[in-house]
This record gives structure tokens, C-alpha cells and sequence, in this order.
């Protein structure tokens, strides 16, 4: 099968390959469009599997929140110039909503998609996390995404029950600065507290402090580790007097999730 310039200019388009690489391509081929496709895409991905060692810490993080559903991606990369093109904007918005639509499903649903974005950016392009929440009856989701560089790099989205509006928004913006690991002191795993338990100790006793005094002054340094990653301890960002757990008096926050480059 013969091929055409118009044809290297259609697969040129479609690809975002080189014209040498294209015509190669179709003559590797026959001339046969996809088979050519297929051919740069094999070539492509063998290319980025020489990049895996590379860092792409760069990227967009992608938040959609639709009546009581949301999902926040994140699309990583190695460059701000990739990061900012509209190609890779336009995947990781499309990867958000099909996260938002299926779940992890979604996400397998775009692998082709991404890997075509390989390609075409010549990137080590990668999917990071995923996560979809779907409130239950009654409750409320809300959410904050910081844009910087038109684009956004730190996305929060999080439920809440018998909350108004926009109180939700408020925890979200304040999730978004804080950075909580946990939403609760219980929810710290018992290994993580004996290691933070472990170093104050060995900060306490290097300090010269007395040996009496240790286990005090340790007790009252993981109060405020605890205040540090558990949400409802912290301190409210817009107004460090008040904890949480104050600011939202008889609500509830049921979940929350952040992803954030980095």
C-alpha cells in the first residue's frame, strides 16, 4: 500500500511525530494509517520507558465537583513549560471527568490517551493519584482548588453532614494550607505515634532536659504533633484560637481527600 504527503501530514497531526519518523512510519507499514499509528505509539513508549528514571514532579492536579459527586486527579510530568501546554491541561481535565464518571475504571479508560500524550510531549507522563467521592443523602461536598500558573497544583475536596455550604468550602480552603494527614488522633496508626513518641524523647533528652521531667515534656510535645496532622486538632487558619473541631461545632467532616504536586 503507497501512502501520500497528505497522509504524513494527517499522521504528523494526529501523532505529533516527526515528519521522518512518520514516513518511516508508513513505509515500515504500507502505507496502512493506524498500523503506522501503532508503529509510533511502540516507538514512542519504548523512548519514555529510557525517561523512568527521571523526576516528574512537575504536572496539573484536576478537581470536579458535581451536585453530591467530586473527583480530584492528578497528571504528572517532568517540565512546567508540559504542564502548562493545553494538551496536557485538556488530559488531566478529561482524566478528572472520567474519574468522576467510572472511578479507578476512568482512569484505566484514558491509558491509551496518555500514552498518545507521550508522544506528542515527549515526556515521562504518568497518572498519580485518583480519588472520587460520592456524598451520601443529606450530606454536603465542597471543594478548593489553588491555580498557580493557570493551573491547578493543590485540589481538596471534602464531605461533611449537617453543614451548610459554606462552611464546607471554609474547612476545604483551610485543608488546602494546613495539609492534615488524618482527620482524627485515632486515625493516626499506633506505629507512627511510638516513632513521633521515639524522637521527642531523644530531642527531649538531647535538649539536657531533667530526667524527671522527660515523660511530661514529651506528652506535651505530642499534643502538638497531633495538632500538627489531625484536622479536627488543629488550629483554624482564619482564626488560630479556635480548633476545628470548634469551628464546626455539631457538624461532622465524614471524609476528605488533598492532592497536591510535590
Amino acid at each position: 500500500m503507497s501512502y501520500t504527503a497528505k497522509d504524513v501530514q494527517s499522521l504528523r497531526q494526529t501523532t505529533g511525530a516527526g515528519m521522518m519518523d512518520c514516513k518511516k512510519a508508513l513505509e515500515e507499514n504500507g502505507g496502512d494509517i493506524e498500523g503506522a499509528k501503532q508503529w509510533l505509539r511502540e516507538k514512542g513508549l519504548a523512548a519514555s520507558a529510557k525517561r523512568d528514571d527521571r523526576d516528574n514532579a512537575q504536572g496539573v492536579v484536576s478537581l470536579i465537583v458535581e451536585s453530591t459527586k467530586a473527583s480530584i486527579v492528578k497528571l504528572k510530568c517532568e517540565t512546567d513549560f508540559v504542564a502548562s501546554s493545553e494538551n496536557f491541561i485538556a488530559e488531566a481535565n478529561a482524566l478528572a471527568a472520567a474519574v468522576l464518571a467510572k472511578g479507578e475504571a476512568g482512569a484505566a479508560d484514558r491509558a491509551q490517551q496518555i500514552d498518545d500524550l507521550k508522544i506528542l510531549l515527549k515526556e515521562k507522563i504518568e497518572v498519580g493519584e485518583t480519588i472520587r467521592f460520592e456524598a451520601a443523602a443529606g450530606n454536603v461536598l465542597d471543594s478548593y482548588e489553588h491555580i498557580q500558573g493557570g493551573r491547578g497544583v493543590n485540589g481538596v475536596i471534602v464531605e461533611m453532614s449537617g453543614a451548610t455550604q459554606e462552611l464546607a468550602h471554609d474547612i476545604a480552603v483551610h485543608i488546602a494550607f494546613a495539609r492534615p494527614k488524618y482527620l482524627t488522633q485515632e486515625e493516626v496508626p499506633a506505629d507512627v505515634v511510638a516513632k513521633e513518641r521515639e524522637t521527642l524523647e531523644t530531642i527531649t533528652r538531647n535538649e539536657g532536659k531533667p530526667e524527671q521531667a522527660i515523660a511530661k515534656i514529651v506528652e506535651g510535645r505530642i499534643v502538638g504533633f497531633f495538632k500538627d496532622v489531625c484536622l479536627l486538632e488543629q488550629p483554624y487558619a482564619k482564626d488560630d484560637k479556635l480548633s476545628i473541631k470548634q469551628v464546626i461545632g455539631n457538624a461532622n467532616i465524614v471524609r476528605f481527600a488533598q492532592v497536591e504536586l510535590g
